[in-house]
């Protein structure tokens, strides 16, 4: 059911700044930035092997990424884990007793199936469950 970690989301004050460190230190492509206005951010994607790193700079001073920010500084804001059938797997989490924050998922960057896990039930995390 669950495949892989598909990608680390990394809240961001600047995309652009953030870049710098990671396409042109790191040597990363850019996959293209993304504006997902429903979650209020601009996103950028980059491979690395069969995983991504996404940055996520807010659009709106009082949307998540943002409140993220302001309560714990940038850095590592989610995991996200591929999975084969995202409806399935939130089902069954949520009849293990998961606190999810999303029980129907919802479409994210480039046209993906998202759901989000409370952290509250993964120890601290915010979990991505996500289906391409």
């Amino acid at each position: 059911m669950l495949e892989k970690i598909d990608h680390i989301g990394i809240a961001v004050n600047d995309i652009d700044e953030a870049l710098e460190f990671y396409r042109d230190q790191l040597g990363l492509d850019v996959g293209g930035i993304e504006e997902v206005k429903e979650q209020k951010v601009k996103v950028a994607f980059m491979q690395i092997g069969e995983s991504r790193v996404e940055l996520l700079q807010s659009t709106d001073p009082a949307g998540p990424v943002a409140k993220f920010i302001e309560s714990r500084g940038q850095g590592i804001q989610h995991i996200a884990i591929s999975v084969e059938n995202i409806e399935d797997t939130l089902l069954m989490l949520k009849a293990k007793g998961a606190r999810l924050i999303d029980e129907t998922p919802r479409i994210g960057a480039a046209g993906v199936k998202i759901a989000f896990v409370h952290p509250k039930s993964t120890h601290g995390v915010l979990l991505e469950i996500c289906q391409r």
